[in-house]
């Protein structure tokens, strides 16, 4: 298993991590049996880092942690988020203490290799709220905040989630006061590696993300590798928070048809392939993958196998990103 280092935070990082959130949902959902099984050969396989947040099943992805993971060997890394809530905004500073004091219990641990903010910024998609930046920046702000907690020792590295508005993000990234950076990145919308995008691009843009965060020597964890699913299968998801704007999950299931005919089988099943993809950007640290069973971890760990998609699968999805497939 490929390991990178996440950005100047010195934490080493297995090219794919164990996502514990909701698109898998087996930490939230799943038996123990399956869980311990899953996490084990996932540990045995060189995954060493396991990401998860206080939202997962309201503290459930956290407190499976929290349960199974004294017993594996090596002992993996965990990330956790914060989300801030309407009703927290009057007291920032306790609602992100509280946060990371319960997160750290369910975890029955005293601290994390990283703490991310998980709110989108600026004005955010689907009715959640969405942080201005004065509100991330400014003066007893969530960077200030972050700042003491992590003086207390109590993570290792902070970062923030590469979501809401382009420009925010931006903002945000420039500042230098966060080390880590998740960002929206799959064969749907890869804007975020790009300088800018194609003239027919009419998916939001994240293009100048990526190379930000370069400039800041942030660490770049790829998140919704699969869409949420769509690049998995062609079965509609059940629940599916859309995570970008100016589009839903019709939408996003018209955009992954499109890409599974554009690819066929040749490089795998759809979930294959669409991982292979972002296997290719070495600008990644990792790539977060939500994992449902057993089997999901092994479709990944057989795309590893395989490697990046070849050329010619490349040249294809570019000429694909060039139309208006996205409209």
């Amino acid at each position: 298993m490929r390991k990178s280092f996440i950005g100047r935070t010195g934490l080493e990082i297995s090219e794919i991590a164990f996502g514990g959130g909701d698109t898998g949902g087996l930490l939230i959902r799943g038996e123990e049996t399956a869980c311990v099984t899953t996490l084990t050969r996932a540990v045995k396989a060189g995954i060493n880092w396991i990401d998860t947040a206080a939202l997962y099943g309201n503290g459930a992805s956290e407190e499976a942690i929290g349960r199974y993971v004294g017993a594996l060997s090596p002992q993996p890394q965990i990330s956790t988020k914060v989300r801030i809530e309407y009703g927290d905004l009057p007291d920032l500073r306790g609602a992100i203490e509280r946060s990371l004091t319960e997160s750290l219990e369910r975890l029955r641990t005293d601290r994390v290799a990283l703490f991310q903010l998980h709110n989108q910024l600026g004005e955010a998609v689907g009715g959640r709220l969405g942080l201005p930046v004065e509100d991330v920046l400014g003066r007893g702000g969530v960077a200030d905040i972050f700042s003491r907690l992590k003086e207390q020792g109590l993570f290792q590295a902070s970062g923030i989630t590469a979501a809401g508005e382009t420009k925010a993000c931006l903002d945000v990234i420039n500042s230098g006061r966060f080390d880590c950076a998740q960002v929206y990145y799959n064969a749907l919308n890869p804007s975020a590696a790009w300088k800018r995008a194609p003239q027919s691009w009419s998916a939001q843009d994240f293009s100048g993300i990526m190379a930000a965060c370069w400039n800041q020597n942030m660490g770049v964890l790829a998140i919704r590798v699969l869409a949420g699913g769509p690049l998995a299968s062609s079965k509609r998801p059940e629940k599916l928070a859309v995570l970008t704007s100016g589009t839903n999950v019709d939408n996003e299931m018209r955009c992954a048809a499109a890409v599974h005919r554009v690819l066929g089988l040749n490089y795998g099943t759809p979930a294959q392939a669409a991982l292979r993809l972002v296997l290719g950007n070495r600008d990644l640290a990792t790539r977060v993958i939500g994992i449902s069973s057993f089997l999901d971890l092994n479709e990944a760990l057989i795309a590893i196998e395989q490697g990046p998609l070849p050329a010619a699968a490349i040249t294809a999805l570019k000429e694909l990103w060039a139309t208006d497939f996205r409209g």
